[in-house]
């Protein structure tokens, strides 16, 4: 009976491998610096967005949704670990190191946070980033854990990752201008460089997650990806055809069109076979607000770095006709209140992966109302924290330190509790109407949770930090 163990194993092998493959796949989008308005299903009069519209008609709009930071760095923390970023020092984007030491944050996210990805991977995934990370590895940050130690199989990123990278020639109309290179330099940061054309930049990061998709198919395994474009942050380099009057708003438009075509390329694969069809749930949103004077973020007040509603509220678009109910497809959820940490622990729910011992997110599985079976809405407050080299910026001279929404209340106030801002969200979606002089104990009450919340964080430099006036208004 010498061959027993090996027959055993051969079994355990097999029967792993089915249970894995029928696991659902999952593929989470992460556009960056785009505005709540931008895609044309939520009211972008100026652009169609129609590869989004159609998984949005397919699938799911949901208009309460939140990122956990109104910048990069920090909310692509959330949306990986399930954990307000603040607990792993990482409030603001990540810079060089001097910067980052100013603005009292770590260098990189530390390999040893949860992780959405490492959770999927030992329950059998294949695990791929194709993107933007911008988690650490960038500028002259040349000794960050490389992307594969997070729980990745594979990764393509930009300049602001370890590994293998694309790098952007950037074009213009004017032939009598050459073409520039963007943050050269991260092509002396370990991994293979590839330059290409700006405007491929995406097409690039979708090219690599196709085969990655079909390898994955063939292992019979499920996957997880991460697709996060460098769109459509600046600087804005459409194709030559798409530069319009060139002013910035007309180049936006064009790199979110074209984003929207090469996106497309992706969704086709997925739709076009049954298999990945009936299994694969898509998850696209922002990861912060727009820069000014580029996308919109339609009624909602503020931009990228604000913690108003503009800066924190995105778009999130939901697909999967293998687990949406018929009957909900192409539906509006305009009632569920809850954020890109309450999609970790909702993708965890889903795939029926349990957390190991002793890890505690700071999100809440709501996977029923992700899938339109439901509208609950997270039960705990959320709360934000502005990146400390932000106390002003577009044109605001002081802005809010803090913020939390609870129910149906937006509240707002400095790191001492001074200058509150209380808005009723069912009605003041905008945030026009201050109501913290009329509700004193309401105040007092939220004043309270959020400072002790903030209090239990560690802390950055935001309190003291403060950006020279001849850099307002530019930065990442």
């Amino acid at each position: 009976m010498k061959f027993l163990p090996s027959i055993l194993s051969v079994l355990a092998a097999l029967t792993f491998s089915s249970a894995a493959a029928d696991k659902p796949n999952i593929i989470l989008v992460f556009i960056d610096d785009m505005g709540w308005e931008d895609f044309s299903c939520f009211g972008n009069k100026d652009v169609e967005t129609e590869n989004i519209d159609r998984l949005a008609a397919e699938g799911l709009r949901f208009e309460s949704f939140y990122v956990n930071s109104p910048i990069c760095s920090p909310s692509r923390v959330a949306v990986s670990t399930g954990q307000f970023p603040a607990r792993w020092g990482i409030t603001s984007y990540l810079a060089h190191r001097e910067l980052n030491d100013e603005r009292g944050m770590a260098q990189w996210l530390d390999p040893e946070a949860p992780m959405l990805a490492r959770f999927l991977k030992e329950d059998g995934y294949a695990t791929g980033h194709f993107g933007k990370w911008h988690m650490g590895g960038q500028r002259d940050v040349d000794d960050a854990p490389f992307i594969t130690e997070y729980g990745f199989d594979e990764s393509l990123t930009n300049f602001e990752g370890m590994g293998p990278r694309v790098l952007a020639w950037c074009y213009t109309p004017d032939e009598s201008i050459p073409p520039r290179k963007h943050f050269g330099d991260a092509e002396n940061l370990p991994g293979a460089t590839t330059w290409i054309d700006r405007s491929k930049v995406t097409e690039a990061f979708v090219t690599a997650a196709i085969p990655f998709i079909k390898k994955a198919q063939k292992d019979e395994k499920p996957f997880y990806i991460n697709l996060w474009p460098d769109d459509v942050h600046g600087p804005c380099y459409p194709p030559l055809d798409r530069w319009g009057d060139g002013s910035l708003r007309a180049k936006y438009l064009g790199v979110l069109k074209t984003m929207d075509e090469q996106l497309g390329v992706l969704f086709d694969v997925i739709r076009d076979d049954e298999a990945l069809r009936e299994n694969t749930i898509i998850l696209m949103c922002s990861d912060n607000g727009p820069a000014q004077g580029a996308g919109s973020a339609g009624l909602f007040r503020g931009y990228k770095t604000h913690l108003y509603e503009g800066g924190i509220r995105s778009p999130l678009v939901v697909w999967g006709p293998g687990f949406v109910p018929d009957e909900k497809a192409g539906t509006v959820n305009t009632e569920s209140v809850f954020s890109a940490v309450d999609l970790v622990a909702s993708v965890l729910e889903f795939v029926g992966v349990e957390l190991p011992e002793g890890v505690e997110l700071d999100g809440e599985a709501l996977a029923e109302t992700m899938l339109g079976k439901s509208t609950a809405s997270r039960q705990a407050p959320l709360f934000f924290r502005r990146p400390p080299d932000r106390n002003a910026f577009y044109g605001v001279d002081e802005l809010p330190d803090l913020s939390m929404i609870s129910g149906k209340w937006k509240f707002l106030a400095e790191f001492d509790g001074s200058d509150p801002e209380l808005y009723d969200l069912e009605v003041d979606k905008s945030e026009t109407n201050n109501l913290a002089a009329g509700n004193p104990e309401l105040v007092e009450r939220l004043t309270k949770e959020l400072l002790a919340w903030n209090r239990s964080m560690p802390q950055d430099k935001g309190a003291t930090y403060r950006e020279p006036k001849k850099k307002k208004g530019k930065g990442k």
